[in-house]
């Protein structure tokens, strides 16, 4: 298993760094020739673009990959499925447009909606390919073809809004990017399309992808309600302030927790009845994971506004909302993990639960913070949502699935809080530097890896970390 897990770690490391310095990239570059406005109107038609992502998904993906007795032939004909209703979900958006741009004042969603159908289309095909690639554990196709598909993503994206195509580039670039996935992924696979559709296969997956499929639906609403809500009752210039600090607080995610969370599902589902070895990866994972996002909360919180600026300083409205939802970095680290650990032990019915449970906490603090006016109490509140998240998805792992007990998890956030303590303490004490910001940035940058490198070392971390490294 520790040989898997090596291989694709290595291999995801790979794919995800790069798409995330990538992304960063096109985000500064198209930050300066774009408005809050524009962002804002893109991040709202995204939002539906989503829901419909998940729709064409219906769970389809992780099922392939948790059944491992499903043969090629009955592979192909769940591609059959997927063509047959991405190819609806796509018509069906065309005409999505309409309602859209009525409920936001904004006709411009009526030929946006038309562009991202065929975007849809695509991504629905790609669902049955990539996740026979990863069961088959291919994370080096996977991964290197979306650093591709990022870059040229990105290069279109650029290339559009020089040329003053506004909102529609971002749009253009995510079709692109689209097209380029599912390509690579059915040329790769070999997968086949059958015009009959044979229903065995779906009933095979069926228990499990409903789970997940209803897990998926609940965690959409309470993860993007925030955008929608905002977008309708203040601004689509509001919403790009927050929806900018909002993506900065999940770079953290997409570098480090994606980064094991992409290869735990595939590799820990062979190991689904031993479920104390699951325990032990979760418990390790978590403590890692927490290692790096407590210290780096404390860290965003104060150079909140350096970070704002390296994208303009017409962002400033961003900086309070980042250093809000910064504190749920390291929350949000860990609770992105937990999903494929629910999935690993086939207990999609916990996960489901789990995701009623943060919809209910999630939603309430969006409303809440809607209903003070402004996007600072939105983030606030579910700053507090995020919270009471990780306790109750914690509970259900340690206490329903595992059989343990919740103090094991509480015991593994001990060192890092020691070492997010040492970070508050520093950062208080540092006194306003008077230099460029981007100077300001890189000075804060140094003073905290030196600090966490302290911390690891007196707490002993280090150590641990280096003796594992050494083992594999």
């Amino acid at each position: 298993m520790l040989e898997k897990f090596k291989s694709g770690l290595f291999y995801t490391a790979i794919g995800k760094y790069s798409n995330v310095v990538v992304q960063l990239v096109v985000q500064l570059v198209l930050s300066q020739i774009l408005t809050s406005t524009e962002f804002g109107i893109a991040a709202t038609v995204n939002v539906f673009l989503v829901f419909f992502q998940l729709l064409a998904d219906s769970g389809i993906g992780p099922a392939i990959i948790q059944n491992k007795d499903l043969k090629r032939s009955e592979i192909n004909s769940i591609f059959a499925f997927s063509l047959y209703l991405s190819l609806t979900l796509a018509i069906f958006f065309v005409f999505l447009g309409y309602p859209i741009s009525w409920i936001y004042n904004n006709v411009a969603f009526v030929s946006l909606s038309r562009i991202l159908a065929i975007c849809l289309f695509f991504y629905g095909l790609l669902v049955v390919p990539q996740a026979l690639l990863l069961r088959e554990k291919n994370f080096k196709t996977v991964n290197y073809t979306a650093v591709v598909s990022s870059m040229v993503s990105g290069t279109v994206s650029i290339i559009f809004a020089v040329m003053g195509f506004s909102y529609y580039s971002l749009i253009l670039g995510n079709t692109a990017k689209a097209i380029i996935l599912f390509s690579v992924y059915y040329y790769r696979t070999g997968t086949t399309f059958k015009f009959k559709l044979n229903w065995e296969p779906l009933k095979k997956i069926y228990a499990f992808s409903k789970n997940q499929f209803l897990f998926n639906f609940i965690n959409y609403f309470s993860r993007n309600l925030d955008t929608l809500l905002i977008g309708a009752v203040f601004s689509q210039s509001a919403l790009g302030y927050y929806d900018k600090a909002y993506q900065i607080t999940l770079y953290p995610n997409n570098v480090l927790t994606s980064l094991v969370t992409s290869v735990v599902h595939p590799i820990m589902s062979d190991y689904e009845s031993q479920l104390d070895k699951i325990k032990q990866v979760y418990l390790r994972v978590s403590n890692l994971l927490a290692l790096i996002g407590l210290p780096l909360s404390i860290f965003l919180f104060f150079a909140s506004q350096e970070i704002i600026y390296i994208f303009g300083q017409n962002w400033a409205p961003s900086i309070a909302s980042l250093q809000i939802l910064s504190l749920s970095v390291w929350i949000q680290m860990i609770l992105s993990s937990t999903g494929g650990v629910f999935q690993s032990g086939n207990r999609t019915d916990l996960l489901l639960l789990s995701g009623v449970l943060s919809t209910i906490l999630n939603v309430s603090g969006i409303i809440t913070g809607i209903l003070f006016g402004r996007i600072e109490t939105v983030a606030l509140f579910l700053v507090i949502a995020f919270a009471l998240n990780l306790i109750q998805a914690n509970y259900l792992l340690m206490i329903k699935m595992f059989n343990a007990s919740i103090l094991e998890f509480l015991k593994v956030l001990i060192k890092p809080a020691i070492l997010a303590a040492m970070q508050l303490v520093v950062f208080l004490l540092l006194p306003t530097l008077p230099f460029h910001f981007f100077v300001v940035l890189i000075i804060k940058g140094m003073i905290f890896a030196v600090v966490w490198m302290i911390g690891i070392v007196i707490t002993g971390e280090f150590k641990k970390i280096r003796t594992e490294l050494l083992a594999r």
